[in-house]
């Protein structure tokens, strides 16, 4: 017995966006290409496989896929492999009946039911289980599975676009991935170049971010010094355009591309500084974004992070330096926080880290009696 979905329109589908291409910004050859394949495959049914390394932006090629296809006025659902453990992942895309299991009081639907007659983007696709892998082909080949606990099928009708920074290749060949299944995902594959390969292209990219994100924070236009376009046209970008998108979002928050200059080029130089969610400063002074002018509300100018509970610091240079590094960064927290209202998941977001990580450096740090 089989039974079908009629599509439906959840809180997990995300609307098309404004623009087929999005943010796949970039006017070189590789770029170029890309978007030109994403036009000649999308109005098809063909699964899609791409590569590329993290931050490069698979999703948006996802996002593409869907918004230039038949299906754009349907649902786009995400779904991260690698974000859950493997029953909570199959419970997740497939769903699960009454009973299935201890706490299963009412039926669930699952993901692909969510993303009847649109997309499924699969993300991080080296990750899932074998067995979930097999589910998985089942519904490529049948387009039909069963939720957990359930006697009949459900037939959908989904067109599912994977991605993957592993090599799903040597990943078959040692036989953590099935070749079957990775030749039903592979039938299209786009790969996106890492930044380091199309650097003409960082100028214009760290442009559009700085206006965007002066508009989205309403700060004013910064001017980068000369010296920072060029450290960032010499930097390899391990993260890609993400990476780039993160230092500009908090140059623009800090007014002030000093720091993040100083950090480049550090890595560019091969010293052991991070160039990562938080920027690492060398001494204690915090670059302050410019001061706003005629504040609505009677607050202090320059508000202080709570004292830290009283530490002992050794004489020695290599404990200064920890030291002044944590105070560093804990005064950047600070002020992010002040700049965002105390709205934590905003300032983990400029500041590059998980949620997670900022409530525990917020803890670590004794700044939650200051909100």
């Amino acid at each position: 017995m089989r039974e079908d979905v009629a599509p439906s329109t959840p809180h997990e589908a995300v609307a098309p966006s404004r623009r087929v291409y999005g943010e796949l910004l970039g006017t070189g050859d590789q770029m170029r290409e890309v978007r030109e394949l994403i036009g000649r495959v999308a109005d098809t049914d063909v699964t899609v496989l791409v590569r590329g390394e993290s931050g490069t932006g698979k999703e948006l090629v996802a996002r593409a896929v869907h918004d230039a296809s038949p299906r754009r006025e349907r649902t786009f659902v995400k779904v991260n492999c690698a974000a859950l453990p493997a029953e909570l992942l199959e419970s997740e895309l497939f769903g699960f009946e009454r009973g299935a299991f201890t706490g299963a009081i009412q039926q669930k639907p699952g993901k692909f039911e969510f993303a009847n007659r649109g997309t499924m983007f699969l993300d991080e696709i080296s990750e899932m289980s074998a067995p979930l892998q097999s589910k998985l082909l089942q519904v490529l080949q049948d387009g039909e599975f069963a939720r957990l606990g359930g006697r009949q099928d459900v037939r959908v009708d989904v067109r599912v676009v994977a991605a993957t920074n592993r090599d799903l290749d040597a990943a078959v060949a040692e036989g953590r991935f099935r070749e079957d299944l990775f030749f039903r995902l592979n039938v299209v594959c786009i790969t996106l170049p890492p930044l380091r390969q199309r650097r003409d292209e960082v100028p214009a990219l760290t442009e559009y971010f700085l206006r965007r994100y002066s508009e989205h924070y309403n700060k004013p236009a910064l001017a980068l010094a000369t010296d920072t376009m060029r450290l960032f046209a010499e930097y390899d970008w391990p993260g890609n355009v993400r990476e780039l998108e993160n230092l500009v979002k908090r140059m623009v928050i800090l007014g002030s591309d000093t720091a993040i200059r100083r950090d480049v080029a550090d890595a560019i130089a091969g010293r052991s500084l991070r160039v990562g969610p938080i920027p690492a400063l060398q001494t204690p002074p915090i670059v302050a974004p410019p001061p706003v002018a005629a504040p609505q509300a009677a607050a202090p100018p320059a508000a202080k992070p709570p004292p830290p509970a009283a530490s002992s610091v050794s004489g020695s240079l290599k404990d200064i330096g920890r030291h002044a590094a944590r105070e560093a960064e804990r005064e950047l927290i600070f002020r992010t926080l002040q700049q965002t209202r105390w709205n934590r998941r905003e300032a983990a977001e400029i500041l590059g880290i998980s949620y997670k990580a900022l409530l525990y450096k917020i803890k670590e740090a004794e700044l939650d009696t200051a909100s």
